[in-house]
């Protein structure tokens, strides 16, 4: 008997789900636990495997396209089997007016998934393609494939990514030109492009506005002299048989704060304030269509090396898009570097469920008073978002004055097991 396979729920925040590429064709036989298809969700591309059997009848959800949650994906039975019955009853019933419950007005669905708000900074367009070491052009697998079926050549797109890497964008974006790649066209009249919203940039939007309007935000800065930091890391970095970064010493220079100040290992819960024990710190990775917040989890309890071969892996996943929902979940607190792109300092948006979420600029050299004398320090800004209702100003200032201790005494942090 005909079966309908319908759109799975990959996440705890997935409402859609977009068919990035089917494996099978109708008229091909499945088997139980065989990969049918590439399912984008608001996170990752994951794979989808059956959990019937029998021959593929009907695809409902073309490559490319998107479907709700629950709705008719495919439809599986006996070879030759007539299923036009069921797609005839699920119309039917996704056409019958629901009937909403009185007893009690609805409830808003729980924020849990990891977003930010924190600008993206992205690299000048260059005026043509980058090229690598063996001569090829500068550009992401995505790019490359979508360009292959699209037939265009990648060394006449301009690349918008690091070092003027070709990224997705820079495809979907491309219109072919008469103009030779050093000619500019001034634009005389109004002109625009509408760019379809991915089912990440979707959830972003949502969850941003979420967390915004609903938690009430207040900041907190200070400054961190790094001198120590630095030469802390340039020692480690010599012995270690993995380097470590600085955001690998503000992880673990986090984690021991959490623990001393656990008010902000925090999340409002609407009857109660649930303090965590454990401490899970969440890394903000910039991804091409948006924002993904991997989780460290037991970060207070691993050593330099782990977290920092431990970040390389999943932000590596997250910008293959090969992140599980194990790899995205349960974080209680969350750090945003954009120091990379040269930012000083910034305010982000809180990652719910945390209650604050701290904000890390880049090192940089400026006069600053040491035993009476103006000498060239390096100084690293941090700002701490802090929700309200959980978090007051004073507990949010005890907790970055024992960050900024550890980062300016790393003697204290860095124990023989803690490398």
């Amino acid at each position: 008997m005909a079966e309908i396979v319908r759109m799975p729920k990959m996440s705890d925040t997935m409402t859609e789900g977009v068919v990035s590429k089917w494996h099978k064709k109708v008229g091909d036989k499945i088997k139980t636990g065989e990969l049918v298809a590439d399912i984008e969700t608001d996170k990752a591309t994951m794979e989808f495997e059956s959990y019937q059997e029998g021959t593929l009848l009907y695809i409902g959800v073309a490559e490319g396209k998107g479907a709700p949650v629950n709705s008719v994906l495919a439809i599986l039975g006996k070879e030759g089997e007539d299923y036009k019955a069921l797609l005839t009853n699920e119309s039917a019933t996704a056409a019958a007016p629901a009937v909403m419950p009185v007893s009690e007005p609805v409830k808003p669905a729980a924020i849990e998934a990891p977003v930010l708000a924190e600008k993206r900074i992205e690299s000048k367009p260059v005026a043509q393609a980058t090229t690598e070491d063996d001569g090829r052009t500068k550009a992401s697998p995505l790019a490359r494939k979508l360009a292959s079926d699209k037939g265009i050549n990648l060394s006449q797109v301009m690349g918008t990514g690091d070092g003027g890497r070709i990224v997705k964008r820079d495809i979907d974006w491309y219109k072919p030109s008469s103009l030779s790649s050093q000619s500019y066209m001034p634009v005389t009249k109004e002109a625009y492009q509408d760019i379809p919203v991915t089912q990440m940039r979707k959830t972003i939007a949502k969850r941003l506005a979420e967390s915004k309007f609903t938690a009430p935000h207040f900041y907190l800065g200070l400054e961190v002299t790094m001198d120590a930091a630095m030469q802390a890391r340039e020692s480690i970095n010599a012995v270690a048989s993995s380097k470590i970064s600085f955001n690998d010493l503000i992880v673990k220079a986090s984690a021991a704060a959490l623990k001393e100040n656990p008010k902000v290992n925090s999340s409002w819960r609407g009857d109660v304030i649930r303090m965590n024990e454990h401490v899970h710190i969440g890394i903000a990775v910039a991804v091409e269509d948006g924002l993904l917040v991997p989780v460290i989890r037991f970060a207070d309890s691993k050593t330099l090396s782990q977290i920092g071969a431990e970040t390389k892996d999943l932000a590596k996943k997250a910008k293959e898009k090969k992140l599980q929902p194990a790899d995205w979940e349960g974080n209680t607190f969350t750090i945003s570097n954009l120091g990379m792109f040269g930012i000083d300092e910034f305010t982000a948006i809180i990652n719910p469920p945390d209650a604050c979420i701290l904000a890390v600029g880049g090192i940089k050299q400026q006069p600053v008073v040491k035993n009476g004398a103006i000498v060239v320090g390096n100084i690293l800004k941090l700002t701490l978002s802090c929700d309200h209702r959980v978090v007051d100003g004073a507990t949010g200032a005890k907790f970055l004055q024992t960050l900024k201790f550890l980062l300016e005494n790393p003697v204290v942090l860095l124990g023989a097991s803690a490398i």
